[in-house]
């Protein structure tokens, strides 16, 4: 059991995929996790070798308990744990009455509550192998821009959040956040839908770097936050072509 372990959530597509193949290409052993798309799922499993797949909706603290049962179940040890699984409600920032109670409440159910749970469930198995964490959280957090208000929000809690955490499961423990920026993924494409081209390269004119993230962008990322950051702990890391220091326009 010399091969370290790894839980991804949401790592069916996008970040979360990629994620999961940049840490088996180094050889880790990585519980894939979905909620919904199975059959996403198992095609990433394919390209991880010595890799599991567990259905598990992270907003639910049972749910959370099992997937770390499951890692240590097959390799007695946890090692890293990214929580990347999100959602949101693509609403206009000018349409307040576009979200309800109830769209806060199920945002922050799995962006905010369901990454403290995972984090919990961890804990001890964590400590145990001096461990880190990464929550992925957005740019959205720091300009309170994205697909909503409340998306931004909850990625704002998210932060203050992993800081408090950074701080209490220290020196075990270290936990830090990645922000990214604008990331060419089937979750943008589909909620933005004809409007994707238009604000991608609208983010691209404006962004210092001139471009758009592609997942793997943010996966190697999350690999050195992991692997070779041994002395980061609480801190944000934008991968966002630079959009967090873009001059905003007049």
């Amino acid at each position: 059991m010399t091969r370290k372990a790894a839980i991804v959530t949401g790592s069916s597509s996008g970040i979360g995929a990629a994620t999961a193949v940049a840490l088996a290409e180094r050889g880790w052993s990585v519980v894939i996790n979905y909620s919904k798309s199975a059959k996403e799922a198992e095609s990433v499993a394919a390209r991880c070798p010595g890799s599991i797949v567990v259905q598990a909706n992270v907003a639910e603290d049972a749910d959370c308990k099992r997937l770390v049962k499951a890692a240590l179940d097959k390799w007695g040890r946890l090692d890293a744990l990214v929580n990347n699984a999100g959602t949101t409600k693509f609403v206009n920032h000018n349409d307040l009455d576009g979200l309800q109670a109830a769209d806060f409440q199920r945002i922050y159910a799995t962006n905010v509550i369901a990454p403290f749970q995972m984090c919990r469930a961890a804990a001890n198995a964590l400590k145990a192998s001096k461990g880190s964490i990464v929550n992925v959280s957005s740019v959205a957090a720091l300009l309170g821009t994205g697909s909503s208000i409340a998306y931004a929000a909850s990625k704002a809690a998210l932060n203050t959040m992993s800081m408090s955490l950074a701080r209490v499961l220290a020196p075990e423990v270290r936990v830090n956040l990645m922000a990214p920026g604008f990331v060419e993924t089937p979750w943008l494409k589909s909620g933005f839908g004809e409007n994707y081209e238009k604000i991608m390269q609208g983010y691209s004119a404006v962004a210092p770097l001139g471009d758009v993230c592609k997942p793997e962008d943010v996966a190697r990322a999350i690999v050195w936050l992991v692997e070779d950051a041994r002395m980061v702990t609480g801190q944000t890391v934008y991968v966002d072509s630079g959009i967090h220091v873009a001059t905003p326009r007049r």
